[in-house]
């Protein structure tokens, strides 16, 4: 479990003035052991992403809400691979909630929380049609409150982190019925990179552009961009929608992974 953490702090978390929300809507520290009784389906918290200086490093985008399943997963393969291909950023996470999909992107630096919250509407804009009203929350909430995976829900369902190439398999029913195993959980965040402050500032300039917002300052760039590392052309790309039971069990095993699968198919 003290791996886990570890990768969520890398990724995600503050080492300092991290909070969650209790049962009475208090905030309280997110110590060390409040993390792994969540993630241990002991006590599900929701995890304040963004500190009292207005900073956030992690963008949650959900999709859920209207429409069917097939409907919120076609979406939200539109915009992790528009992420990668048209905006030349890291592979982010996917994961399920028990109630919908949701894409996991990590900054190295903290920006401005309302930064963070006109990235992730300018994603959804221009990437996705405009008619097409798939995300279950606005972006604020996105940005702002989550509860981070693998965790124990309300229903009973196990939100978890998953493969990719597993999505269209949940699309009826996005959770679990177990806790996922901790070591396939690690192993779907330890091969992800956070994006840099170069990155996330020409991305959001390409946005704006699409935008049409000509006279917007791109974020400022507080280190050196450095270059983008790219996927082999020998590795599949991110979102395989068409993959076999076959090819999942190989990229677990290439990562000394052992696939559990616990969600009962119909």
């Amino acid at each position: 479990m003290h791996k886990l953490i570890s990768e969520f702090t890398r990724l995600y978390l503050f080492e300092e003035q991290q909070q969650y929300v209790d049962a009475d809507g208090g905030k309280q520290p997110l110590t060390p052991a409040v993390l792994a009784r969540h993630l241990s389906g002991e006590q599900t918290v929701a995890v304040q992403l963004v500190t009292e200086g207005g900073l956030t490093r992690a963008l949650v985008l959900e999709f859920g809400g209207k429409g069917g399943g097939e409907a919120h997963w076609s979406a939200l393969c539109t915009i992790a691979n528009a992420v990668q291909h048209e905006l030349d950023l890291p592979a982010p996470a996917v994961s399920i909630s028990g109630t919908a999909f949701q894409l996991w992107l990590s900054l190295a630096t903290p920006v401005p929380v309302a930064q963070a919250r006109q990235f992730v509407q300018l994603l959804r804009s221009t990437f996705l049609p405009a008619s097409t009203d798939i995300l279950v929350t606005a972006p604020p909430a996105d940005v702002e409150q989550v509860a981070l995976p693998p965790c124990l829900q309300p229903s009973g369902k196990w939100a978890a982190f998953i493969h990719p190439s597993m999505g269209a398999a949940f699309v009826d029913e996005p959770g679990l019925d177990m806790p996922p195993p901790p070591a396939a959980q690690l192993g779907f965040l330890e091969s992800l990179r956070s994006i840099n402050p170069g990155q996330f500032a020409q991305a959001l300039a390409k946005l704006q552009g699409h935008a049409g917002l000509a006279d917007a300052v791109p974020a400022p760039v507080a280190a050196p961009l450095p270059t983008v590392v790219t996927q082999s052309p020998t590795q599949p790309g991110l979102l395989l929608q068409d993959a076999s039971l076959e090819d999942i069990v190989r990229w677990l095993h290439a990562r000394d992974i052992e696939p559990t699968f616990r969600h009962r198919l119909p």
